[in-house]
């Protein structure tokens, strides 16, 4: 599959690459990613697909991927084919590094391979061995030095290097001594040189030291001398050091024919661990985007559900901007799609968003949409976005866009996805429409898949009159004449041009001069089209609105549902516990009517005679159950108990608590009430007269009838009039 330069640059696709390469943590990774390219082969895009799908799972769970870093191994690779060559210390230690890496990984990954199968299978190949790791070990320390113990030569040179080191500290010191008991020194005393320890000699005393002249101070002040005492030690010490350089070589040029063997087995690690790297960062970049691997269709359908540009994605996300996300199908039955509708609303971007995610899926990147969403392959993906004016050339906008055309005539069939912006311009407007509408009928003829936008009313009527064909617009609010920037399918779409023209302030009078200038029909159906998305866009609040309403009415009803299964379910409890009870009191009477026979006659024959009787008749109406049906009824009656216990424990602390609120009403204060006082009762309306009073009781009349009450029960309405 080979994608023309054009379409990459024309969808961004460059720029997502660039977005992924930085996620990267080895320059071989980000070589990998840079080199992406969108392809054809079903079978490999779904497997590296897979292997990012994976990869990005193990962020969100507990068995995350372990570190893949490494150190570019090109140059010890290289070295390694060459005889009697020698790596350096630090070589050794990268390919060591990446031999641990490597073995924890493949480790991991076996561990795991339920959860991480594809990636798993990705180094099935690769031998598992410790032997390059461990053997720098036994000669490199972690330091990043040769081993005293790396071979017996080198721990004997390197201990008589110790000795005469020993041996020169102790001669200069015996100078330094001498020489500064006899005021020869500067205030200094000494310094090093070229990594040996020298007497700083004051210059009119340098005669008088007797040793090697190493160099003096920038003023001529001071004279540095390395003592003659310790000169001898000092050549001897060189040749020391000379003998361990040369062993040292040995020891490595011996490692390194020990790695030779394994050259090809680092030639695996290095690709092994660069893939990796590549996974980890497509991986990175879906988690950043809300990337996930659609159902992979074996039709030829497209079907992208809340569907985001990812750069857009991006971008507002740092701005802290809203995105719309687009729904979008194309199918056997919805070729293609003519997008209409007023510029700067989202036409170019929708059409962006479905080629660009089409190109990021065949190139093994996770896209932003709904995890419904369904998607397959196509063997070409073609576009023209923009006028790509060439002055170099001497193209116009329109002999250009005839070019490309001529290039997709060449191109289109059954398996290409094609994408046109703004299709038919940059010719007269009747002449170019009419070119544009054959051009999209010989694509319609050739099957080809595509979307298009245009502001053309005849490509508007072709993809109505066609069958597989479908319009679309770019939703737009009539009343503020703003963007939705909502797709809806199965409709043209209004370019809004004066409504637009009149909101950026353009005069009312030139806009209305401008309707007369165009053919009536043109202008009633632009304004059809515009009344269509209106109604279009209230029927779509409408239908929002019921839709909740809906969801409400049948969350209340399953809570209903629940409710009255919970119900039932205590009141068959509460049923069976009822009539266990009562079939344990008639047992409990017949017992009691056997005890009092014993009682009366003393029978003891008679009383386990009668016992016998009932229990067998008790038993015969019993079934024979299980161990399992009496554990479950069991159960059920300890969990009606419970309940029941729940329901009084429930009742009493209801009762409590209106005790409680009787008791924190506030009592009125008494009064003493007295024949003749208007009383009326507490609870009641009617006022009456106290004609008596006895014992804490008030015989009261009502006019009609006379009653008697208790003081307490009564209050006072109005006090009787004392006599003058």
């Amino acid at each position: 599959m080979k994608i023309p330069e054009k379409s990459l640059l024309d969808l961004e696709f460059d720029t997502v690459l660039s977005q992924v390469g930085g996620h990267c943590i080895t320059a071989l990774g980000k070589e990998q990613i840079a080199q992406l390219k969108p392809s054809s082969e079903e079978e490999e895009i779904i497997r590296q697909l897979t292997l990012v799908s994976e990869f990005t799972a193990s962020f969100v769970n507990d068995n995350r991927v372990p570190n893949h870093g490494f150190d570019e191994l090109s140059a010890e690779i290289s070295l390694l084919k060459i005889d009697n060559s020698v790596l350096e210390i630090d070589g050794f230690r990268r390919l060591a590094a990446a031999n641990e890496t490597i073995n924890i990984l493949l480790k991991f990954f076996k561990k795991f391979k339920e959860y991480y199968p594809t990636l798993n299978d990705l180094g099935v190949t690769i031998e598992v061995t410790k032997e390059p790791k461990q053997q720098v070990d036994l000669v490199i320390d972690r330091f990043g030095e040769i081993r005293n113990n790396a071979s017996e030569e080198l721990a004997r040179i390197r201990k008589q290097i110790n000795s005469i080191r020993s041996k020169i500290g102790q001669s200069f010191q015996r100078a330094l001594g001498t020489y500064t008991s006899a005021d020869y020194l500067d205030d200094i005393r000494e310094t090093v040189v070229d990594n040996k320890r020298v007497l700083a000699v004051k210059a009119m005393h340098r005669r008088k030291v007797k040793g090697a002249i190493m160099g003096s101070s920038k003023t001529g002040s001071i004279v540095y001398i390395e003592p003659e005492t310790t000169l001898q030690y000092s050549r001897e010490l060189n040749n020391l050091q000379f003998e361990e350089t040369e062993e040292i070589q040995r020891i490595l040029r011996e490692l390194t024919a020990f790695f030779q063997p394994f050259r090809s087995l680092f030639i695996q690690y290095q690709d092994y661990l660069s893939l990796v790297d590549s996974i980890y960062a497509r991986a990175c970049y879906a988690q950043s985007i809300n990337g996930l691997l659609p159902v992979i269709s074996k039709n030829r359908e497209l079907e992208l559900v809340d569907a985001y540009h990812p750069l857009l994605f991006l971008t507002h996300q740092e701005e802290k901007k809203a995105t719309y996300p687009q729904d979008i199908t194309l199918d056997k039955d919805q070729r293609i799609i003519v997008i209409s509708g007023p510029n700067a609303g989202g036409k170019s971007i929708t059409l962006k968003t479905v080629g660009l995610l089409q190109l990021m899926l065949q190139s093994g990147l996770l896209i932003p949409v709904h995890e419904r969403s369904r998607v397959c392959f196509f063997t070409q993906i073609i576009t023209d976005i923009g006028d790509n004016q060439s002055i170099e050339n001497h193209l116009s906008t329109y002999s250009y866009r005839l070019k490309n055309m001529k290039y997709f005539m060449r191109k289109c069939n059954a398996s290409t996805l094609f994408l046109i912006d703004e299709f038919g311009t940059g010719s007269d407007p009747e002449l170019g429409g009419a070119l544009a509408e054959a051009f999209l009928e010989e694509f319609y003829n050739r099957e080809a898949y595509g979307i298009i936008t245009t502001h053309y009313s005849n490509l508007k009527v072709l993809a109505n009159e066609l069958p597989y064909m479908t319009n679309a617009n770019m939703q737009f609010d009539n009343r503020t004449l703003e963007p939705v920037f909502k797709l809806i399918m199965g409709e043209a779409g209004s370019s809004f041009t004066f409504e637009v023209a009149q909101k950026n302030g353009i005069p009312y009078s030139l806009v209305n001069r401008a309707k007369k200038k165009i053919e009536r029909g043109k202008v009633r159906f632009d304004a059809t089209i515009a009344k269509l998305q209106k109604e279009r866009k209230q029927m779509m609040d409408t239908g929002a609105s019921l839709k909740a309403k809906e969801n409400k009415a049948e969350k209340e009803g399953q809570k209903l549902e629940e409710l009255n299964l919970k119900v039932k379910t205590k009141l068959n409890s509460y049923q069976e516990l009822y009539d266990h009870n009562q079939r344990m009191i008639v047992l409990g009477n017949r017992v009691n009517d056997v005890a009092e026979r014993f009682f009366d006659n003393g029978k003891k024959r008679s009383l386990v005679s009668d016992l016998l009787r009932l229990i067998e008749t008790e038993n015969a109406k019993r079934k024979k159950k299980t161990a399992a049906e009496k554990r479950k009824e069991r159960e059920a009656k300890k969990k009606a108990e419970e309940e029941t216990q729940k329901a009084i424990v429930s009742i009493r602390k209801e009762k409590k608590k209106k005790k409680a609120e009787v008791k924190l009403e506030p009592v009125k204060p008494k009064v003493n009430l007295k024949v003749g006082d208007q009383v009326r009762l507490f609870d009641g309306k009617s006022v009456g007269t106290i004609d008596s009073i006895e014992k804490r009781k008030a015989v009261v009349n009502y006019g009609v009838f006379t009653t008697q009450v208790n003081l307490e029960a009564l209050d006072l309405v109005q006090a009787a009039k004392k006599s003058k």
